[in-house]
């Protein structure tokens, strides 16, 4: 394993066990809201603590940019790590075990290395560029369904900004008419990694975070899958708006989203 991408595992479970503690007394978890069904909990402030002391112990030149406390040290930094301390704060504040901790690393500009930790099921997902991706040290690689009536495709639904409800709506009718359903499980993160590995066989989402898919987005693409933004181009870590999948069931999908995309 890549020594930074070591560093990274072990901040995971560093944050994992943050969260897992707190899991056995939500109720007494001190929370506040963002924005409109926009989270953040005193968990994900420690669990993101916990991250960003285990990196710059390691590498205490490198640049963070994360979900809760911002960007830190990006003007010259050449390595830049990307944090979601707890993707799917609203699932664990309800008891809803579908939560991961999600870090990537971007090195002049390119997702180098990345683990997505699911506490739950104890699933490590890990990818390094041109090495593949990895579920608990095992190769991992996306479906080779082909039919998609017979692809099951994961989303998210617009809870925070609704301005384009009605957009999403139309694509959600059009690829459920489509497929053999559609999953919607509330971590972006752990959603992409399950195209990784075949639980589902495509996603697409709008208006994501870059810490809500950095990681993820390389695990598929070392999975063999492809990542694109709407447009089937690259500039879903900007934009937000994200579409993975194997190559012919994203090629499909795409299709199938285009009369939606302005």
């Amino acid at each position: 394993m890549h020594p930074m991408l070591n560093v990274a595992v072990k901040a995971a479970r560093r944050a994992a066990s943050v969260i897992q503690r707190a899991s056995h007394n939500v109720d007494t978890i001190r929370v506040e809201k963002k924005q409109h069904n926009d989270f953040v909990s005193e968990v994900d402030r420690a669990a993101e603590e916990a991250i960003i002391s285990t990196i710059l112990d390691a590498y205490p030149k490198h640049g963070i940019l994360a979900e809760e406390s911002g960007a830190k040290g990006l003007g010259n930094a050449e390595f830049e790590w990307i944090i979601d301390p707890l993707d799917g704060t609203t699932n664990f504040l309800h008891g809803h075990p579908q939560y991961s901790v999600s870090i990537a690393l971007m090195h002049k500009g390119q997702i180098q290395q990345a683990v997505v930790y699911d506490p739950n099921r104890n699933d490590l997902f890990t990818a390094s560029r041109g090495v593949g991706a990895f579920l608990n040290d095992r190769r991992i690689r996306v479906s080779k369904r082909i039919a998609m009536n017979e692809c099951v495709i994961a989303t998210g639904f617009p809870v925070t900004d609704q301005s384009y409800i009605d957009q999403y709506l139309g694509m959600l009718k059009d690829v459920l008419a489509k497929t053999a359903g559609v999953r919607r499980e509330g971590s972006a993160a752990l959603d992409l990694c399950n195209v990784a590995c075949g639980r589902v066989d495509g996603f697409w989402e709008l208006n994501l975070k870059p810490w809500d898919i950095a990681a993820g987005s390389l695990i598929v693409q070392e999975a063999g899958g492809i990542v694109t933004d709407l447009k089937g181009e690259d500039g879903w870590l900007e934009s937000g708006d994200i579409v993975a999948g194997s190559p012919k069931v994203l090629a499909q999908l795409l299709h199938t989203l285009a009369p939606h995309v302005g």
